[in-house]
């Protein structure tokens, strides 16, 4: 079985560019207003959420799960790789967030002034950011979309760098010049967590990790009815979203046909408990068993 959710990925995706276009260009106006270091910072942080939305368009349009001759398994992993895109960016902007702050510490600055009405506009944009982060990882866990997800884990790390800031900027309202730039480090710290968060994610779908326990596999298949034993079970991919799994399947069975029967309802089974999945199973004779269920390294 194989699900196809590029279609509202891709429309999430365009509703939340326009979104944060829109919070991009408030956060620009009122830290060139305020001359406030950690607003320019949170808006050069919002500039990933935007980039973030057009890598991950390009990237949904060429993950597609259905499979072709150059990719028999489909193309799931540019979506995996997207994601890896979105913790790049995020180190950049990490980057930049330090380096803007040692330098005001070193060079001095021009005092940060801010009024009750750039207060309120940096309350809408928190709002703006608070809905996006929340429609977007809704969507993204109900149609299985680590794009949508990565990318809505970056977006709550936007609305806590706003929130700080937001929070700064009250202090530098009452009077606390150095609570921007003292705002500005752990702003900084919440972009790298949020890429670490994302680069954590979707390492294990790129190198192949196990996506089921053998044990659970194993389980299921021999409960089946005429399925004496199976090993050497591996599965990869990620539950949920796409699972590959292959099994040599020892059956008690005297003629092709029968055998085929007994794999089918193997597979119907594995597919009812982990779909989507694509099963390969290997056919073998009882004098085949083996005690290893899935596969050890070798002794050396």
């Amino acid at each position: 079985m194989i699900y196809d959710n590029r279609a509202e990925v891709r429309k999430v995706l365009v509703i939340t560019l326009l979104l944060n276009l829109f919070v991009l260009v408030l956060k620009a106006l009122v830290g060139t207003w305020t001359g406030s270091l950690s607003l320019l910072a949170d808006a050069l942080h919002s500039v990933t959420d935007s980039a973030n939305n057009v890598l991950g368009l390009v990237a949904s349009k060429f993950s597609s799960p259905l499979p072709d001759r150059e990719h028999p398994y489909g193309h799931h992993k540019f979506e995996a790789v997207g994601a890896l895109g979105i913790a790049a960016f995020l180190g950049i902007a990490c980057f930049e967030i330090i380096q803007g702050a040692i330098e005001r510490i070193i060079k001095g600055g021009e005092p940060v002034r801010i009024s009750a009405p750039e207060l309120w506009l940096l309350l809408m944009v928190l709002g703006v950011n608070i809905f996006v982060a929340f429609y977007e990882r809704g969507v993204g866990q109900r149609v299985g979309s680590q794009i949508l997800i990565a990318d809505s884990t970056h977006t709550m790390s936007d609305v806590w760098v706003t929130i700080s800031v937001i929070g700064g900027l009250i202090g530098v309202w009452l009077g606390y010049q150095w609570l921007d730039i003292v705002l500005a480090f752990p702003v900084a710290l919440l972009v790298f967590w949020s890429g670490w968060s994302v680069l954590k994610e979707n390492l294990p779908w790129l190198v192949d990790e196990m996506a089921i326990a053998p044990e659970a596999i194993h389980a299921i298949a021999v409960s089946v009815p005429g399925v004496i034993n199976c090993h050497e079970i591996a599965s990869r991919g990620v539950l949920g979203r796409q699972v590959f799994m292959e099994m040599h399947l020892i059956v008690d069975a005297p003629d092709v046909e029968t055998a085929h029967l007994i794999t089918e309802e193997v597979e119907r089974q594995l597919e009812q408990r982990f779909s989507p999945v694509r099963i390969s199973i290997h056919v073998e004779p009882p004098k085949y068993q083996s005690p290893h269920i899935t596969f050890e390294p070798e002794s050396q």
